[in-house]
């Protein structure tokens, strides 16, 4: 049984070239014998490449392609049979995961006899070395945010003082030992968390209106200690709109281990998490989540990895991305008075994990809300990646992905760029050079939001 290879019972049938129904995504089956099988990976890597490198649609996305296709154009007999099996590294680790390859331009995805699925078999082949511990260690405690952001929320002001990029002194020695690149502008990190902030504050906040509707804020592990605006311009928004609203953090939800191909990790995160947001869900809440990458993990990943777990199913239902939400309260009873001209206009990067959410361009739908608000939409991937994007080792691999998208960015003019990735937000403005962008990092769409009420 084998999700991630090929159907045992094919159709008798020629098969037909790009698929006409809805892609599907098969369930990642890490425990079945065969997922780290040497043979059968090999096997499965060589099939996926040699059909990969017929077709080359996903010749601009990221750099795996470029990578499979020149070695094997210069590969003695042209061919994947010509390659040798070590060749295989440089392609995966130039993957980000960011799932566009079988979003959007892949024809071969599910139901598709060719069943294939790029971003999950290089997540198997990073599985398969993180069990010959054949993975840097330093992403993998990068990793860690819970424990990293308690610690940086607890000596923020030091910890902020010594990461910031102008401190070259410390960035340079920081490079050295941790292999993190001294050219990247890091994350700061709060003098307090969202969970901190919303216990404190959130009472405080006076509802515009009235709606029956209740949700629950997983404010993420970015928002809790790296970007609390965010989620203080989520609360505001939604108590304007007459939601009732709770905040639940009860911790990461493995996208980073997800990433260091930590499988395991990642059940018991999601097991962990759903259990506290499911009490929610059981009280008539829905889970509003403030960040792509974190909606994508418990709509989807977390359903592929636990498949036969009514509680990850039944979560996975419950789930809306901030924008999506204010879209629908848009949709069935209106937004609440308010709103006003703002005083430019917007970019919007539609990032990669919000793609993949197959919800549509959320962000502008949300923001078309607001007066005569001049709105363009970048959807290119930014190239950051998670730890990608700071690690010494790929951060020019980052920067030549996102360098287009920036360029797209800043020939639109905005005052403003709004994106849902803080990640991609940030990589996007530092290699921006745009001077009329008035702000640090990207925005959440949901500042904007904010902004335009006024809150």
């Amino acid at each position: 049984m084998e999700l991630w290879f090929h159907h045992k019972n094919q159709r008798n049938q020629m098969s037909k070239e790009g698929s006409t129904e809805a892609p599907i995504r098969h369930p990642v089956d890490f425990n079945h014998p065969d997922f780290l099988d040497s043979k059968k990976l090999d096997d499965e890597m060589r099939r996926v490449f040699d059909i990969c490198h017929g077709c080359r649609r996903c010749f601009n996305l990221c750099d795996s392609f470029p990578k499979l296709f020149d070695m094997i154009d210069e590969s003695k007999d042209e061919d994947v049979e010509s390659l040798k099996s070590e060749q295989f590294k440089p392609v995966v680790d130039a993957c980000t995961l960011c799932d566009m390859c079988f979003m959007t331009k892949c024809p071969y995805v599910p139901p598709h006899d060719f069943n294939l699925d790029f971003p999950h078999l290089m997540l198997r082949y990073r599985t398969a070395q993180r069990k010959n511990n054949e993975l840097p260690r330093m992403p993998y405690q990068l990793a860690q945010l819970d424990r990293n952001g308690k610690i940086g929320v607890l000596l923020s002001s030091f910890i902020n003082w010594i990461t910031n990029i102008k401190n070259t002194f410390f960035r340079k020695i920081m490079e050295a030992f941790t292999k993190i690149d001294r050219r990247v502008r890091l994350p700061k990190y709060n003098s307090e968390t969202f969970t901190n902030f919303f216990i404190n504050n959130a009472k405080k906040i006076s509802a515009g209106r009235l709606l029956d509707r209740k949700v629950v804020i997983y404010s993420t592990c970015f928002v809790n200690f790296n970007k609390k605006n965010t989620g203080v311009a989520a609360l505001k928004v939604l108590k304007k709109n007459g939601v009732e609203v709770e905040h639940a953090y009860p911790g990461c939800c493995g996208m980073p281990f997800l990433e260091q191909a930590d499988l395991p990790k990642v059940v018991k995160q999601a097991k962990e998490v759903s259990r506290e947001l499911l009490k929610w869900i059981d009280k008539g809440y829905e889970v509003v989540t403030l960040t792509a990458s974190c909606g994508l993990m418990l709509k989807f990943e977390w359903p592929l990895l636990l498949p036969d777990n009514k509680n990850i199913q039944k979560l996975s239902k419950h789930v809306f991305d901030i924008d999506e939400y204010i879209v629908d309260i848009a949709n069935k009873e209106g937004l609440a008075p308010g709103l006003v001209e703002i005083d430019g206009g917007v970019t919007v990067h539609n990032a990669c994990h919000a793609r993949a959410q197959n919800m549509g361009i959320k962000a502008r739908d949300m923001l078309k809300n607001i007066p005569n608000i001049k709105i363009d939409v970048v959807e290119r991937c930014a190239g950051h990646g998670g730890t990608f994007g700071v690690m010494k080792e790929t951060h020019d691999l980052a920067v030549k992905v996102g360098r287009p998208t920036a360029r797209q960015i800043d020939n639109k003019k905005n005052k403003y760029m709004a994106s849902d990735c803080p990640l991609a937000g940030k990589h996007l403005n530092q290699l921006s050079k745009d001077t009329e962008i008035r702000h640090d990092e990207a925005l959440h769409p949901i500042e904007i939001m904010a902004k335009a009420y006024k809150l």
